[in-house]
Formats: C-alpha cells, sequence, structure tokens
C-alpha cells in the first residue's frame, strides 16, 4: 500500500495562490498625534541644557586664562614671596605660636588636633603664596598687582570676574522666579514659602545668564518704562 502526498504543500509561501475574496482590503494608514506641550517640553530642556553648556564653557574659558605663570621682580620694590626672607620669617613665627599652644594640651585631645589642623592649613597657605608667584614686599605680606597685567590676573581680574559672574547668577535666579510667581493668587506667600520645584529649574537655567541678559536687551524686556513702575 502506497501514500502518495501532494506536492503542492512543498512549494514556497510566496509561490503559492492566494485565496480570493470577494472583500478587498485597503492599507491602513498609521497616524501619529503628539502633543504641542511635549514639544514645547522638550525644545524647553533643550535650551536649558544648551544653556548650561554655554555656561560651563564661559567658566572653562574664565579659568584656563589663570595659569600660573613664573614669578618675576616686575613690580619696583617687591619681590617673589618665595624668595623671601621677611616672608619666611613670618611662616616660622606663625608656626612657633602655634606649636607653643599646642604644648599645652595633651597630643590626642580635641583642641590638639584642632591645633594640628591649622598648622598644616598655614602650611599649605605659605606654600600656595610661594607656589603662585604671589608677590611680597619689605613687611613680608603679599601683595595684589592689579594693574591689569596677564601674568597676575590670578591675582585679582579672574576672581573678580567669577564674583560678578556668581553674584549675577544669584540675582538673576531671583529675578526670574519673581517674575514667575508675579501672577500667581498669593505671590508674597510664594516669596515667603519658596516653590522648590520652580526655585531649583530656575538656578539651572541661571547659569547663562549674561546671554539671557543681552538677550531680553535687544528684545526691550529687560527693564520696564517708568510708567510701569511704582513707588510705595
Amino acid at each position: 500500500m502506497s501514500l502518495a502526498i501532494p506536492t503542492t504543500f512543498c512549494k514556497p509561501l510566496s509561490s503559492a495562490s492566494k485565496p480570493r475574496s470577494q472583500f478587498t482590503l485597503k492599507p491602513r494608514s498609521l497616524v501619529v498625534c503628539c502633543s504641542s506641550k511635549e514639544d514645547e517640553s522638550s525644545s524647553s530642556s533643550a535650551a536649558s541644557l544648551k544653556s548650561f553648556s554655554a555656561a560651563l564653557a564661559l567658566s572653562s574659558i574664565l579659568l584656563s586664562t589663570a595659569a600660573v605663570l613664573p614669578a618675576s621682580a616686575d613690580i619696583s620694590g617687591l619681590t617673589p614671596c618665595k624668595d623671601s626672607k621677611q616672608f619666611a620669617k613670618r611662616e616660622k613665627q606663625s608656626l612657633k605660636k602655634l606649636e607653643s599652644s599646642l604644648k599645652i594640651y595633651t597630643p590626642d585631645s580635641a583642641p590638639a588636633l584642632a591645633i594640628k589642623a591649622t598648622m598644616e592649613k598655614t602650611k599649605k597657605r605659605f606654600d600656595n603664596y610661594g607656589k603662585y608667584g604671589l608677590l611680597c614686599g619689605a613687611d613680608g605680606l603679599p601683595h595684589l598687582i592689579v594693574s591689569g597685567d596677564q601674568r597676575h590676573w590670578g591675582e585679582f581680574i579672574t576672581p573678580g570676574i567669577l564674583f560678578l559672574y556668581i553674584a549675577g547668577w544669584i540675582g538673576w535666579v531671583g529675578r526670574s522666579y519673581l517674575i514667575a510667581v508675579r501672577d500667581e493668587k498669593k505671590p508674597t506667600m510664594k516669596e515667603i514659602i519658596i516653590d522648590v520645584p520652580l526655585a531649583s529649574g530656575l538656578l539651572f537655567k541661571g547659569f547663562s545668564w549674561p546671554i539671557a541678559a543681552y538677550r531680553e536687551y535687544l528684545n526691550g524686556d529687560l527693564v520696564v518704562d517708568d510708567k510701569d513702575v511704582t513707588t510705595v
């Protein structure tokens, strides 16, 4: 007894004849709807990230200009602190006073440990004065050069710029917070009880305050008209 197997089962599926149907299937088009709020949130997050990157680049540029240059006696009456005898004498006197105070206490007591930590900080401070090229006078005290010489930017110019940047960042964040809550029902309560999520978002946006301030200056939004200013 033999069994006959149809050969049509061995054909590939692509070549199989398609069944006929009285209904025709139309292809469906997929429509994706997205909310405009998601677009705005993504664009705002991207803008804040760009602002933070710009602020980070600005701070790195400012810090890179504070490279330590070799100290030289280019100012009349001043010598490098590392070569000043009076400067070394002041360091010895400061450490000697701390050592005399250390003898009063037992070695492992809390005051003794605090004095030892102060001694380490004193040594590090004097070492940094000599390492970073500060100039000392005849009195052995470091003198800051504020003439604008690039070799002494790390003494005054760079810290001054960083101070202005940080102070402006604090002021800009506070200004942005007041503007954000002035349309609330009780804005005074928002000033007393800080809205932490709102303030946290403004903290990161405030890093790019120089760019934002310049943009508002061009748009005329940085200051208000005199007629809108009220006095109490």
